[in-house]
């Protein structure tokens, strides 16, 4: 039985429902919201002996379930192509729904494949991690890195639902609930402080014990209530989206020169504290922004620091690959302080120079 206590919210045309046990009764939204003559199940190598034959069952027979391995090494066009071959071969039609069973990395894959089989057919994501529910499975972002940068290829594709179920999170490693934390945190950082602050009291204890099952159910459906108003605001990312960025611009970058090995949200973490960081060298952040941000990270039990081996010069040159670019030069989403978020007046980004950054990350660096 689904939990009394579950939340709805709406994001433009489409719902978002957080609710434990929500997963055993996913075939019941599928069907009445994305209703196809055969489903197209994806999902991912750790999640597939985990999940994949209860959403199967939920769903009904005419679902074919389609494996790609684990990890965002795998999150590539080979995996999209592999992806719409299979489901050729198995005689998928435009009356087809994609349903994305798995974290950030199978939601963005997923969808993007959705967004380009049979010119777009509808997707529901069903995400399997904290961060991809909080914030990847919300706002119709797809697509797949390159070896040139993250996401540099994709669609926006907006889902026909997206179903949360948190109990699900039981089976994660504490690494990626923290990883998804990260995520939480950026959201009180750009737009609620005193969201923040709950963030952090709950990331201090077992996320997933039963004592914090209610809590948790909020803390997923703020987060997707923030990220929704911003999404309503700006579906494409023209302007008010791009402060969902903060974090992101030096994040993607390590991301980048680490070869993934970090999980996202440990390098968006370390992104926000740069990013914050920089904002207070440009006057544009209230003094001790840098530090509260810090604080709210390392509280979490994120990274704070960039890896050791990276240079600077080698960081600052990859964020001239990020998507987010213009005219050779990286653009930053910053606070003003815990809270809100500066340049309304420039779009919501800016473009920052090169030298600077780097003065920024030397001070960090040697900190």
């Amino acid at each position: 039985m689904v939990a009394l206590n579950a939340r709805v919210v709406a994001v433009g045309s489409y719902e978002v429902t957080i609710a434990r046990g929500a997963l055993r009764t996913i075939g019941d939204v599928v069907r009445s919201i994305a209703r196809a003559h055969r489903y197209a199940l994806i999902t991912d190598s750790d999640v597939a002996p985990l999940y994949a034959e209860q959403a199967r069952s939920s769903i009904g027979s005419a679902t074919g379930v389609f494996t790609i391995p684990a990890g965002e090494a795998w999150k590539t066009r080979e995996s999209w192509a592999l992806l719409t071959d299979q489901m050729l071969s198995a005689g998928m039609g435009r009356d087809t729904t994609v349903v994305a069973l798995g974290g950030g990395v199978v939601g963005d894959v997923a969808g993007f494949v959705a967004a380009t089989y049979m010119r777009g057919v509808p997707v529901v994501q069903v995400p399997t991690t904290l961060l991809a529910m909080i914030d990847a499975s919300i706002g119709g972002k797809t697509g797949v890195d390159t070896a040139a940068g993250k996401n540099l290829v994709g669609a926006f594709h907006q889902p026909a639902a997206v179903i949360a179920d948190p109990d699900v999170l039981r089976t994660l490693p504490s690494s990626h609930l923290r990883a998804g934390l990260a995520e939480a945190i950026k959201h009180g950082i750009i737009a609620d402080a005193s969201y923040l602050e709950s963030v952090l009291a709950i990331g201090s204890t077992d996320l997933v014990h039963d004592a914090n099952a209610d809590a948790l159910v909020d803390l997923v459906a703020r987060s997707v209530g923030i990220k929704a108003e911003v999404v309503r605001r700006d579906e494409r990312e023209r302007g008010l989206r791009k402060i969902l960025n903060f974090g992101h611009t030096l994040g993607h970058a390590i991301e980048l020169l680490m070869d993934y090995r970090l999980l996202h949200g440990e390098a968006v973490a370390i992104g926000m504290v740069l990013e914050s960081a920089l904002a207070e060298s440009l006057a544009i952040a209230e003094p001790g922004t840098g530090a509260e941000v810090q604080r709210a990270v390392a509280s979490a039990g994120l990274p704070t620091t960039v890896p050791a081996g990276l240079s600077i010069d080698s960081l600052v040159r990859a964020t001239h690959a990020d998507k987010k670019a213009r005219a050779g030069q990286a653009e930053y989403a910053l606070p003003s302080r815990v809270g809100a978020m500066a340049g309304e007046e420039r779009g919501w980004s800016m473009a920052v120079a090169d030298d600077h950054v780097a003065a920024v990350l030397e001070r960090q660096m040697t900190a």
